[in-house]
């Protein structure tokens, strides 16, 4: 999918060196994707979807395999430990292996 994006966006003529444009440009999109989940509107997946495309769009202008970074970061969250603390939000237990300063 990453790749596809980019494709698509070097054809279309779209930003493809300005990291702070783009990441503008996706804060936007998540702005557009809350106002129609909160009006209830049809176009919320679409504008998930432009989400995903400006990050996958920022992940290529900055050299990073999105999809293996998202496997990566999954699989620390399914090892990490939560517990609700007293104001009912969860906080993590401990520290990760793989977060943890020098590893």
């Amino acid at each position: 999918m990453q790749q596809q994006a980019w494709v698509n966006k070097l054809a279309k003529g779209f930003n493809v060196s300005d990291v702070a444009l783009e990441f503008g440009l996706a804060y936007g999109e998540l702005g557009e994707a809350f106002d129609a989940w909160r009006k209830g509107e049809s176009s919320l997946g679409e504008e998930l979807a432009d989400v995903v495309l400006y990050l996958v769009a920022l992940a290529q202008m900055n050299g990073i395999d999105l999809e293996a970074e998202t496997r990566r970061k999954l699989a620390i969250n399914t090892a990490r430990e939560y517990r609700t603390g007293s104001n009912g939000a969860l906080r993590k237990v401990g520290v990760d292996v793989q977060e943890a300063p020098g590893v």
